[in-house]
């Protein structure tokens, strides 16, 4: 099996981050990851991200940052550019943007302009999903319909391999669909399935509503219910370069940086 780099999304770490941004960047070295993806600047200047990535010989390799910011400010992706960054993903839709809501062809026209914005700058547009782009529309789904859509040198994928498997489809699977489309694959596990209010598990408020742990729960890779051979089988097919570790909340009564640890040792053994 290819021995990919592994970058952890640090939006995984995100308490430890506000608190010593470069501290944090620091431990996730030491814990054995290749790259970072980030998920907000914290206030810290593009040209000092650079310098504390270089210094730690950690990559930046992508970021997410939110399709409505940067619609209204194309000019945010600037800033990643700067860091060194060669992918940068829109990350999630609220309600009115999803499939089947009003907004959704406002997405799919926003991805042209955006990865167009991104090609100039010497990087690559990529969609990560969640699971609710497993609604068929016209008996299709609508995430097939973005990339169908949208041509590919200016839309790539980042297929999160949790709401994949949520959305009803087999991850490996979906990973080769989009063979020469996938440089970065999301490795997320967990256990249950979907279940009401599964949200809350990612920062998003639902009026209030609390997630139910039993029914569905974020693991460290490894520690669920995930085929990750298959996965990361189906991820050197696909061409991917990179893969991306992601647990949106603890579990298994370990701290973020413990499941961040937990999840690069469980990967180690396989890549």
């Amino acid at each position: 099996m290819k021995k990919f780099p592994i970058a952890l999304q640090v939006y995984s770490v995100r308490d430890d981050l506000e608190k010593d941004f470069y501290g944090t960047l620091k431990k996730v070295k030491e814990l054995g990851y290749d790259g970072v993806e980030f998920a907000g600047l914290y206030g810290n200047a593009p040209a000092d991200i650079r310098a504390w990535c270089a210094e730690l010989e950690l990559v930046p390799i992508s970021a997410h940052v939110p399709f409505v910011d940067m619609m209204e400010n194309p000019d945010l992706l600037a800033d990643y550019a700067a860091i060194g960054c060669k992918y940068v993903a829109i990350p999630y839709l609220t309600e009115e943007y999803r499939p089947g809501a009003e907004k959704f062809d406002e997405v799919i026209a926003g991805a042209k302009v955006l990865g167009e914005k991104a090609k100039a700058l010497g990087m690559q547009l990529l969609y990560h999903n969640h699971d609710f782009e497993f609604l068929k529309v016209d008996g299709k789904y609508a995430l097939d319909i973005l990339y169908d859509t949208v041509p590919a040198d200016l839309l790539a994928t980042e297929l999160d391999t949790c709401w994949v498997n949520v959305g009803g489809e087999d991850p490996a699977g979906y990973v080769r669909k989009y063979s020469g489309r996938a440089p970065l694959v999301h490795l997320k596990d967990f256990v249950g399935s979907k279940a009401e209010n599964m949200y809350a598990l990612i920062g998003i408020d639902n009026g209030g509503a609390t997630a139910d742990a039993k029914a569905f729960e974020f693991r460290p890779v490894g520690y669920g219910k995930q085929d990750w051979y298959g996965i990361l089988n189906a991820s050197e097919d696909a061409g991917a370069e990179w893969v991306v570790v992601e647990q949106d909340q603890p579990s298994i009564d370990r701290t973020p940086l413990q499941c961040a640890e937990l999840s690069v040792n469980y990967l180690r053994t396989l890549i």
